[in-house]
């Protein structure tokens, strides 16, 4: 029989409802660090909110201008597509509807948090009550202490949940000292937020670093780059995790003591 305690982490969901059910199997906990939403897939353009309202041959041609760093054109074909179109609305309803799936496939605890694509005021609807979102927040699990820290730093993509570096680093401070500082971005070292396959940076906070070299968890957990060229790497006493890309690997990050 099983001694300790195992708890299960995923980060980057992006739309897999069908593994997020079986992200739980075996642990006493599921930590899910965000982005639950999948807006558009870079790998299969044919997924995602953008390509079910405007096709796949324009979701390749946005990939193909994001991809190249053109994010004035980008934004330019994603206007005239919007064109006639309540976007707000549009997005709301569709978003609704993978909440509603994913919400639904949380095991009983979860403990999670915003990523930048996702849309915060939505998630008191679809959590239910063996689901606690966290920002800014501590929270007990057995027995260590997880901070939760969501959402990411504003970038020429403009998702939907990016704040001002001084919002974001008041969240961390508003954590004091943590057993395990759970966020969704990583910490601004350039290995752990340089992406090898779209060959650049991600925003990574330097807030973060400073709380993980000022206040020593025992882990930092986050997710956000798909692809980074460092995985883990310790910061003086904190190993630093990026727990995965759980949209393409299905498969939970493992920690137990």
């Amino acid at each position: 029989m099983r001694g300790g305690f195992r708890v299960h982490v995923v980060s980057d969901v992006h739309g897999n409802s069908e593994g997020l059910r079986r992200a739980g199997d075996g642990a006493d906990a599921l930590v899910c660090l965000g982005d639950l939403v999948l807006f558009l897939d870079y790998h299969d353009h044919s997924r995602g909110i953008f390509p079910e309202l405007f096709g796949e041959a324009n979701a390749d041609r946005l990939v193909e201008l994001r991809t190249a760093r053109r994010f004035e054109e980008a934004r330019d074909l994603a206007r005239s597509l919007w064109q006639g179109i309540d976007r707000n609305a549009a997005i709301e309803s569709a978003v609704r509807k993978q909440y509603a799936e994913l919400f639904a496939a949380f095991p009983t605890p979860t403990y999670a948090t915003y990523g930048n694509v996702d849309i915060p005021h939505l998630w008191s609807e679809y959590a239910a009550a063996g689901t606690t979102v966290l920002d800014g927040e501590r929270v007990e699990i057995g027995g260590r202490v997880f901070g939760f820290v969501g959402g990411g730093l504003r970038t020429p993509m403009r998702t939907p949940y990016e704040i001002d570096d001084e919002e974001y680093a008041a969240k961390i401070e508003a954590l004091g000292e943590v057993d395990v500082l759970c966020s969704h971005i990583p910490p601004d070292v350039p290995e752990l937020c340089y992406d090898t396959v779209a060959r650049r940076f991600e925003r990574g906070s330097a807030a973060l670093l400073d709380a993980i070299r000022a206040t020593r968890p025992a882990y930092a957990l986050f997710g956000h780059v798909h692809q980074p060229l460092a995985r883990r790497m310790r910061i003086g006493a904190t190993e630093c995790v990026n727990v995965g890309h759980f949209a393409s690997s299905g498969t939970p990050w493992v920690l137990e003591w």
